[in-house]
């Protein structure tokens, strides 16, 4: 395998060669940028159940037809106090 790294007038180019990348993107990214992706994996996703999944398909629909509440109203359906 041959890398070629070379700077012109502050410039970095690096080749890479094409067999590391013939079936599959390659994408550059900072350490620390790669790093907190990796973190994101420890989250375990959220998976729900028959009532949840009924309940979410008929927010979606509601909010399609535009049946929504403003903020006070859902304050005052959940109970809490303004």
């Amino acid at each position: 395998m041959q890398w070629c790294y070379h700077t012109h007038m502050n410039m970095n180019t690096v080749t890479i060669p094409r067999r590391i990348v013939k079936n599959d993107d390659l994408i550059v990214m900072p350490r620390r940028d790669y790093e907190a992706l990796l973190e994101f994996r420890k989250i375990q996703e959220f998976k729900p159940t028959a009532a949840q999944r009924q309940s979410l398909v008929k927010a979606e629909a509601n909010l399609r037809k535009g049946k929504t509440l403003k903020y006070d109203e859902l304050v005052g359906k959940l109970g809490f106090a303004n």
